[in-house]
């Protein structure tokens, strides 16, 4: 980290060069059109995979906390995406989303002539596929964590509450949710980083097109360093989204710190 961040402040280009540049590789990060396109597509995308995937994955654990019939067999197919890798996963719903090959031509053979679903060749629409694919791997593990803290809730406190008649949506949403606040940062830290450093899904899925509008940060910084031989504007992307990460992780791990202490 110490070494990409000083090849981020010098002019490297094909191979380092540790000549001082000073801020001018971040400037002209900060004046790249795709890396603007980049880190939009970051704040969607991170935006709605995170959201989805907590909201799927509680919904799923609460579900299974119900004492339900095959419990395991219904926990391993919600957590066996989580199995596979993201290139895996990506290549799966390429073919899936291809409005020539997948769900579009399903439904169109079937008689549904008008029924369309090509946001993997739109631009506009392109990274809500990502988001699709994301969800899908990621909710079973947020499911799989959530479940782990409310088999450790003291089962006195929830037959407490339903003595006093309080129903499922007030006893998980009152109650036993909220005591599941450290389940809840240090899941949402842990998706928050997939979805920041997403880089094989997304080269699976779409390859950061059409053009290069699903791009995020570590696409573009792939890009940059290892296809267009800019290493010191690759470093400087690398190091914006460690500070990104950063930013989210450091105040956590103090407040939590804190708190111990």
């Amino acid at each position: 980290m110490l070494w990409n961040g000083y090849l981020s402040f010098s002019a490297s280009k094909l191979l380092p060069n540790y000549e001082w540049v000073g801020l001018a590789q971040y400037r002209v990060l900060l004046e790249s059109e795709r890396f603007r396109v980049a880190f939009v597509n970051l704040a969607v995308f991170g935006g709605l995979f995170i959201a989805g995937s907590m909201a799927i994955g509680v919904l799923l654990a609460i579900l299974l906390d119900q004492k339900i019939r095959l419990e395991g067999l219904l926990r391993n197919i919600y957590l066996y995406p989580m199995a596979l890798s993201f290139i895996v996963t990506g290549t799966a719903w390429k073919w899936i989303l291809n409005p020539g090959l997948g769900i579009e031509h399903l439904l169109q053979s079937y008689g549904w002539t008008d029924f369309q679903f090509d946001w993997l060749v739109r631009q506009d629409k392109a990274i809500f596929t990502i988001v699709i694919a994301g969800v899908w791997q990621s909710a079973g593990f947020v499911m799989a964590l959530f479940l782990a803290g409310l088999r450790g809730i003291d089962n006195s406190i929830i037959q407490a509450a339903r003595v006093d008649g309080a129903s499922v949506w007030q006893l998980y949403g009152r109650i036993v949710l909220p005591a599941m606040r450290p389940v809840f940062f240090s899941t949402l830290i842990v998706v928050t980083h997939l979805a920041i450093k997403s880089f094989d899904l997304v080269m699976a899925l779409t390859g950061g097109g059409p053009g290069f509008s699903t791009d995020v940060p570590a696409t573009f910084m792939y890009t940059m360093a290892f296809t267009r031989g800019e290493i010191g504007l690759g470093s400087a992307s690398a190091m914006v989204m460690l500070l990104t990460i950063a930013a989210i992780a450091v105040p956590y791990l103090y407040s939590e710190l804190r708190t111990k202490s």
